[in-house]
């Protein structure tokens, strides 16, 4: 009762700052060029990225108060993500906007706000996005319950989501592409868990049972152009297509994992998805999931023929393919890609330099998720009492700051044994690096022993055992 009392009383916080900054929302200006500043305290990169359509179109250096600064010249209204590496946001631009950004790196999406011209609807993303982070553990407690059940609490969410959205629209001037945008970011998200759970509970439901409960579906618009780079709607799309390609009795978290069922959700794509870049962003979804199943690798070189049938942006085939090749590097007796790192100190070394001559285990961490790195920390210790012949190696995927070095201190850290990326951008991709659960391990000659296991499941110590 009493986390009951205390997600209302978050939820009229946000109601309430939802209304204070709608006034900044009103702007008319007729203008493609786009100023973006902003501040950010306990920065975990010396930059802030700008991205159109999952390509960069800028990187914006920090001065030194990491302050940052940039007129963006030829900005069309639309969706836009920037990314302070490891984190990110979705913003809408419109014409005449100006944004300023303040965000604490170690509580970013609690505490990003914006101001200036058009900040109310991106700060009703973010505020809609932590409502949604809050209430998990409710409906995390009721996902064993019945469909209908389900069901009803996630409509009573979306009404209470949607009188919170008809308040905001009645105090703000909103565009079209703004209403749009907004509206979504609650029906999208709420509709894909409703799709998470059928894939999760709905394999031996009747057809009448499937009907009432997909009754939703006909508020869908699958080719809806203007959220085609809107990830809640992406997301939501990518669960719809994967309980259509699931055939009667089929249980999907084993399907998922098959190369078939991912060839057949690209056709299935191909054949429903008329609005090209939309096509293209589910394509490139898909492929991402595929390659990035590493156990698959042998299929992968057919799924890329479909995928190259399907995407018909140059852009991303050569993502997908650069990510085979790298993938291909990390196997099993290769040599590991040499990348810089940074110790301590700040001074650059080379990986293959410093593991060379031990048997090494490489794990990874974030400053901007501490928890992570305790709970790490506890399981390395745990793997080192077990295989003293290891060297056991952190690396931090941001550059060295005073944050880092006050918690290694408070951790008792031997320091010649902690590193951090020079460059987290091209380190993470030489090395696959998609989850911070990942390890890595090396024997004595650099060559990979295990390029893609995972610090927390049961195989770790059978491998370490077996080499």
């Amino acid at each position: 009762m009493r986390k009951n009392n205390k997600l209302k009383f978050l939820k009229l916080i946000i109601v309430a700052i939802i209304l204070f900054f709608s006034n900044s929302c009103n702007n008319d200006t007729l203008r493609d060029d786009f100023f973006l500043g902003g501040e950010i305290i306990n920065p975990s990169s010396n930059y802030v990225n700008f991205y159109y359509n999952n390509i960069k179109i800028d990187s914006i250096e920090l001065d030194s108060e990491n302050k940052f600064f940039k007129k963006l010249e030829n900005i069309q209204p639309g969706i836009y993500r920037i990314e302070h590496i490891p984190e990110n946001q979705y913003i809408i631009i419109e014409n005449g906007d100006s944004l300023w950004i303040r965000v604490n790196v170690e509580d970013f999406k609690e505490s990003l706000t914006f101001s200036g011209k058009g900040s109310s609807k991106n700060n009703f993303l973010v505020d809609m996005s932590n409502l949604n982070d809050y209430e998990n553990d409710f409906l995390s407690s009721i996902y064993n319950k019945e469909s209908e059940i389900y069901k009803k609490a996630i409509d009573s969410l979306i009404e209470e989501k949607n009188n919170i959205w008809n308040q905001f629209n009645k105090s703000v001037k909103q565009k079209r592409l703004s209403q749009n945008i907004t509206k979504a970011s609650i029906k999208y998200n709420y509709y894909n868990k409703l799709e998470r759970y059928a894939l999760l509970r709905g394999k031996d439901w009747t057809n009448d049972e499937r009907e009432e409960y997909f009754s939703y579906r006909e508020g869908v618009n699958i080719n809806n152009s203007e959220l085609s780079l809107f990830e809640p709607y992406i997301t939501y799309l990518m669960n719809y297509f994967n309980e259509k390609t699931l055939d009667s009795g089929q249980v999907y978290f084993y399907e998922k994992n098959n190369t078939d069922f991912n060839i057949k959700k690209l056709l299935i794509i191909d054949s429903k998805i008329n609005e090209p870049y939309l096509k293209n962003n589910l394509a490139r979804a898909t492929a991402i999931e595929e390659i990035l199943n590493f156990k698959n690798n042998d299929y992968h070189k057919e799924f890329i023929d479909y995928y190259t049938y399907v995407n018909t942006s140059e852009i991303y085939l050569n993502e997908i393919l650069q990510l085979y090749t790298d993938i291909e590097k990390m196997k099993k007796g290769n040599t590991l890609p040499e990348i810089e790192i940074l110790d301590f100190n700040g001074k650059k070394i080379s990986s293959k330099t410093e593991f060379t001559g031990r048997k090494t285990f490489i794990y990874f961490w974030s400053q901007t998720q501490m928890n992570h790195y305790r709970r790490t920390i506890r399981r390395i210790e745990e793997l080192k009492e077990e295989f003293p012949k290891y060297r056991f190696v952190g690396i931090c995927i941001q550059p060295y700051t005073d944050m880092v070095s006050q918690a290694q201190n408070i951790l008792n850290l031997d320091l010649s044994n902690q590193f951090s990326f020079n460059d987290f951008e091209s380190s993470s991709k030489d090395w696959v690096l998609t989850f911070l659960n990942k390890t890595i391990i090396v024997d004595e000659k650099v060559k990979i022993i295990e390029g893609f296991s995972n610090l927390f499941t049961n195989d770790i110590e059978e491998i370490l055992n077996s080499n």
